[in-house]
């Protein structure tokens, strides 16, 4: 069984806590899996092995995604596993935290609750966004909660079409 762990790099205390995750997924049957620029880092705070996300495993057979970080380092994770089956879970390591869950302190007991497959998934939807100019289109990406729409000319409207499913539900012009 396969975890990747996703860390914000620039927090030390994110860092140890990828290894401490990493470890105890070791001791409890699981398979630690990290991100190749993660690797170094990870693995340079214990001794046990951790595998490469794309080098040694991909992104389809990973059963679960342990993100530690705020709000930023989830949306990278959901940007990195966007089409694949494997759930998000967010320990709250930066300063709001609005999409993670989890505070560090519970990473203990829920981590048996992971390998114990104790949870329940809570499905969230994604945004399909396009930008068309005179009909063709010029941008695609997807959001996740939310998207915004900025122009580049002050001095133009903008027509914004809202749809679900290719249905058009909503059309408005914004300056």
């Amino acid at each position: 069984r396969l975890f990747l762990i996703l860390a914000h790099t620039g927090r030390p205390a994110s860092i140890q806590t990828a290894a401490a995750v990493a470890t105890e997924l070791t001791r409890l049957g699981g398979i630690p899996v990290c991100l190749d620029s993660q690797h170094p880092a990870i693995t340079s705070e214990t001794s046990i092995e951790v595998k490469q996300l794309n080098v040694d495993v991909a992104p389809k057979d990973i059963e679960l995604v342990i993100c530690l970080g705020g709000d930023g380092t989830i949306l990278k994770a959901a940007e990195i596993m966007r089409g694949q089956n494997a759930p998000l879970l967010g320990v709250n390591m930066g300063h709001v935290g609005f999409l993670a869950e989890l505070e560090p302190e519970d990473l203990d007991e829920t981590i048996g609750r992971v390998l114990a497959k104790d949870y329940a998934v809570e499905h969230r939807m994604t945004l399909d966004v396009q930008v068309e100019l005179n009909g063709k289109t010029v941008f695609e990406t997807w959001a996740l909660n939310e998207a915004s729409v900025e122009k580049m000319s002050r001095e133009r409207m903008i027509e914004v079409v809202i749809g679900v499913d290719d249905r058009p539900i909503s059309t408005f012009g914004c300056d």
